[in-house]
């Protein structure tokens, strides 16, 4: 299917990962055929000079869409995703919208019929899930939904190193992202539980060191590296998805956004090789519980004696389970086989 297209722009480089979703999905995009009617992907740090080099080459794009063209449009794009989808109507293309995130279930915005009525103009959307699939119908999207099921991670050092199983009874758990209290608040209760199978290593920026006494605590910090580089830095057993302040369940914004989204750690433990420890009422925790790539829990309390009682085999299962879906992974097989899906809708 000839007539593909998507415009790129500047990126913001930091040692977070917010934009490596993004600017992998274009290189995902690019080797299935579609091509960018902008300037070449940036990731200038600066604001002014990314914002300046957005607009021009967004209009560059918008300027040399063809009518009656596909484009693929990744969503948020903040201020040019008016512009991008009033100039692509005018011209009567077709739109494939490309679900990051949605600010009213990350508790951004309250206003949930305008952020709808953002989605009108898709013909298509790629959506996280299922259970994100559902929250669209529910809500009166128009556009056909395809599920992805889970973000891909490109990498470019391909080398594989199994996980370790637990060292003289001991787990590594790894947890990569914001350590600040905002997302991370339940790190700094670890230790209050009883434990005695894992030990909690730490990759991301934020972490208050203040709050974690070394001598007694099951948490080290490992350092902050770029979205490019942590893969390589990252050895353990297990990676954990948890997110907000409560050792119970996942609370807060944060916490109940993983009933929607397709956490993007998820796929860093996954390329890493690592099988995933879950909140149980994840909407990503079907997807590891079907294809046993980790184990789902309600609480971090059930951690110690769940790990206690892992039998090695299934350990082993895990392993090789996550190896297979680390192929896809790294390959942008899901985005290719949910882009695929989408065309197809549009033939």
């Amino acid at each position: 299917m000839a007539n593909l297209y998507y415009i790129s722009r500047n990126y913001k480089a930091t040692n977070s990962a917010a934009s490596k979703p993004k600017t992998d999905c274009e290189r995902i995009l690019y080797t299935i055929g579609f091509q960018n009617l902008g300037f070449k992907q940036t990731t200038f740090a600066s604001s002014a000079v990314g914002a300046v080099v957005s607009f021009f080459g967004i209009t560059k794009g918008v300027i040399r869409l063809p009518k009656n063209s596909t484009l693929a449009i990744q969503y948020p794009l903040s201020k040019y995703y008016k512009y991008i989808t009033t100039v692509a109507g005018i011209k009567k293309c077709k739109i494939v919208l490309i679900i990051h995130d949605v600010k009213y279930l990350m508790g951004k915005s309250r206003d949930i019929a305008r952020e709808m009525k953002k989605f009108s103009c898709a013909d298509v959307i790629i959506v996280h899930n299922d259970i994100m699939k559902k929250w669209f119908e529910e809500h009166g999207a128009t556009a056909k939904l395809i599920p992805l099921y889970m973000f891909d991670y490109l990498d470019n050092n391909n080398n594989y190193t199994a996980p370790e199983p637990s060292k003289n009874g001991l787990f590594d758990v790894v947890f990569a992202g914001g350590l600040g209290m905002e997302k991370s608040a339940f790190i700094y209760k670890l230790d209050a539980l009883k434990n005695n199978s894992f030990h909690l290593k730490l990759y991301g920026s934020g972490f208050i060191k203040d709050d974690v006494d070394p001598a007694n605590s099951i948490i080290s910090f490992e350092g902050m590296f770029s979205p490019d580089e942590v893969a390589k830095h990252i050895r353990g057993s297990f990676g954990l998805v948890w997110n907000g302040n409560s050792i119970d369940e996942c609370g807060g914004h944060f916490g109940q956004y993983l009933l929607y989204n397709n956490p993007h750690k998820t796929s860093l433990y996954l390329l890493c090789g690592l099988p995933i420890i879950i909140w149980d009422r994840a909407a990503i925790a079907t997807v590891i519980k079907e294809r046993q790539l980790g184990i789902c829990i309600s609480s971090l309390e059930e951690l110690d004696g769940k790990l206690k009682n892992l039998p090695i085999e299934e350990y082993q299962i895990m392993v090789k389970n996550v190896a297979e879906v680390r192929e896809q992974i790294i390959s942008g097989g899901f985005l290719k086989s949910a882009m695929k899906k989408a065309l197809l809708e549009l033939s």
